[in-house]
Order: C-alpha cells, then sequence, then structure tokens
C-alpha cells in the first residue's frame, strides 16, 4: 500500500513567476502525484506570482492549498507554518525556482516504504544557470549515515530543496529555527544529534537553478556572522567539539569575505564537492 505525502514549499515577493509556473509543473507532472501541495505565501506576493498561483488552483482543484500571511518571516518560519496543514505523514520539500525530474517522488517514496528506518531521504541535484536542459554539474551529497554525520561537521550534508521526512520525527527536533541562510542545515544537525536516520539517493532528482547571484548571497560580512552563529549553535548542541567549531569557521568564513568572483570560482572547484 503506497503511503501519502505532502509537498510544502513556500513563495516570497521577489520569485520569479516564470521560475515557479515551472515548479509547479514540474510537481503537478509527476508519475506520483502528492495528496496535497502546501504553497505557503510568505508574505503579500506580487500580481504575477498570484496569477501563476490562481491558474494551478484552478486546474488542480482540491490538489493545491494556498495559506500565508501578510508579512515576510522567512524560509523556517514559513516553513512551520505550513507544516500545520499537512494532514500526511511524509513531507516532500520543494523550491519555488527549482525542478523536479517525472520520477522524483516515485523514486523517492518507493524508497522510504522499503527502507522505513530512514527519516529523511534526499538525493543529488543537477545546477544550471537558466536552461535546465544544460546541466553544468551534480551537487553531490553522501549516501550513507556515518559519511552524512562525518560530512555535516563541516558543510550540510543534504540538499535541502530534495528531502522527503517523515513529519513527525522533524516536529520532535522542533521544527525549522529561526537560522537565517541556515534553517535547514541547522535542523539536520540536530536530528542527527538524536540519532535520527538519514540517507541519500545517488541520483540527480532535481534541477536546481544557480544563475540567481546564488554565491552573492552567501558572500560579505552579514552572511558570516550567520555562519558563526550556526556553528557556534552546533557546538552548544554538542554535535561538533570546540575544535571542530574553530576549524569550521578558519576554513569557511575567510572565503565569505574575498572578492565575488573569486569565491564563485572556488565554490565550483571546492565547495560543492
Amino acid at each position: 500500500m503506497n503511503s501519502s505525502f505532502s509537498v510544502l514549499l513556500s513563495v516570497y515577493s521577489k520569485e520569479q513567476p516564470s521560475y515557479l509556473d515551472k515548479s509547479l509543473r514540474s510537481i503537478a507532472n509527476q508519475s506520483r502525484i502528492p495528496q496535497e501541495i502546501i504553497l505557503v505565501k510568505d508574505g503579500v506576493l506580487t500580481e504575477a506570482l498570484d496569477h501563476v498561483i490562481e491558474n494551478y488552483c484552478s486546474k488542480y482543484g482540491a490538489l493545491f492549498h494556498v495559506v500565508g500571511y501578510e508579512k515576510n518571516m522567512g524560509l523556517g518560519e514559513a516553513l512551520n507554518y505550513g507544516m500545520n496543514f499537512v494532514h500526511t505523514p511524509y513531507v516532500a520539500r520543494m523550491d519555488g525556482d527549482d525542478i523536479a525530474v517525472p520520477e522524483r517522488f516515485e523514486r523517492q517514496m518507493t524508497f522510504m516504504e522499503r527502507h522505513p528506518e530512514i527519516d529523511v531521504l534526499g538525493t543529488c541535484i543537477g545546477e544550471f544557470d537558466d536552461d535546465p536542459g544544460k546541466i553544468i554539474r551534480s551537487r553531490r551529497v553522501p549516501q550513507d549515515q556515518e559519511k552524512i554525520i562525518e560530512k555535516a561537521s563541516l558543510t550540510n550534508p543534504m540538499n535541502h530543496m530534495t528531502v522527503v521526512f517523515k513529519k513527525d520525527k522533524v516536529l520532535q527536533a522542533g521544527g525549522y529555527r529561526h537560522a537565517p541562510y541556515f534553517e535547514d542545515y541547522d535542523l539536520w544537525v540536530r536530528m542527527l544529534h538524536m540519532g535520527m536516520k538519514f540517507h541519500n539517493l545517488q541520483e540527480d532528482l532535481v534541477l536546481a537553478r544557480i544563475g540567481n547571484d546564488m554565491v552573492g548571497k552567501r558572500h560579505g560580512l552579514k552572511y558570516s556572522g550567520y555562519e558563526f552563529n550556526h556553528f557556534k549553535n552546533m557546538h552548544k548542541y554538542g554535535f561538533i567539539s570546540i575544535f571542530a567549531l574553530w576549524k569550521a569557521i578558519a576554513l569557511r568564513m575567510p572565503l565569505r569575505l574575498l572578492p565575488k568572483s573569486i569565491l564563485s570560482l572556488l565554490y565550483r572547484i571546492v565547495l560543492r564537492k
């Protein structure tokens, strides 16, 4: 018997309507359709974004559940809010500017049903600038629990927009917390520290758009401050030692102050491995 699952995504005013349209189309055209799609409007949207959402609601009816609020609160708050409307045991994440390959949900849900011990299941991603038909590279993530824990001490071991997770396990860990740019990484660390089980399929089941100044969003003093707080919290949770904390800071934070052109080159060569 197939398990039921929901898709959870949030949208805010700066999203591109054409990107959102392609993302929602990729969800609607899956070989295994979710029981519901929870779309959180994280603040007031533009007329063009609302028009895209209304078109899908009109076409797919009860499959789409649009919820939200007037003030933009950020990704973590939006996803926590959306979880209140999820009626299924499994939740699949999706971003409003990425594209799920047609077999994504079928592959992941079949794996989860065959491996009930797994609490969070991710995949690799194919990265593209603007044309999803021209993949630049794949962002690989470790497959098994031991390697995922090892990688998590220094960098995010999961591609957030690819994960399927058990709703009750995420709630048990406290859900998403306020950690700008690190909402998912922070959640994975807490779940791993509690002994929950992770796995990554070694397939590119989501195509991720990187041509929207992704490196620029991870650059500068402000981002460095968020990064420092994240690793400090990892030490506070007991996930990493004080030595590992300072190692992460020494290796990662200076990169954020480099010129964007150099950081972009390093990101392509080193950071995405």
